[in-house]
């Protein structure tokens, strides 16, 4: 049994690694994008800033987990070496609830902003992109008040306001 979760966490590892390394070079293609985009064509990408953002996001979470458990992380040991066994357990106990209240947070975090956005700008970021692309791909001024309205949403999710009804 031992061996089958260590192989299931073997591969969900290098699952992760492999789509943390997917998004490096999505953001290095996306900013090299951005560059010949601005100043070579003089017509602005907008999508790439936010390709950017997101794809180092999931970047940097995906990749964190793995530098966790292979101890990675940049720490500050002087107490640990220092320290006898009795506070070794000590310290490790209060290391292993440390982390799991930020992960609770980030989790809690995450959840909370998917609740309040409805449409998981918390957890995917999926809100804002669909803003950016309609506000991109609609008319300038919208004939009827249903697509005047759902402009104006669009314009305040592009200004990082997110208002509920």
């Amino acid at each position: 049994m031992r061996d089958l979760i260590l192989a299931i966490e073997q591969r969900t590892t290098a699952l992760a690694m492999f789509g943390a390394g997917l998004m490096l070079v999505i953001a290095a293609f996306s900013g090299l994008w951005q560059i010949v985009s601005r100043f070579i064509l003089e017509q602005p990408a907008e999508w790439t800033e936010v390709t950017i953002r997101l794809s180092l996001i999931w970047m940097v979470f995906l990749g964190i987990p793995t530098a966790f458990r292979q101890g990675a992380m940049i720490s500050v040991d002087l107490l640990y070496r220092k320290s006898g066994p009795r506070l070794r357990r000590v310290l490790e106990w209060l290391i292993f609830l440390a982390s799991l209240v930020l992960m609770l947070a980030i989790l809690w975090w995450g959840y909370s902003g998917h609740r309040v956005s409805h449409h998981g700008v918390g957890l995917f970021g999926y809100a804002h992109w669909r803003a950016l692309f309609a506000a991109r791909h609609r008319r300038a001024t919208p004939r009827s008040p249903t697509a005047r309205a759902r402009r104006s949403a669009v314009v305040r999710l592009e200004r990082g306001r997110i208002e509920v009804p």
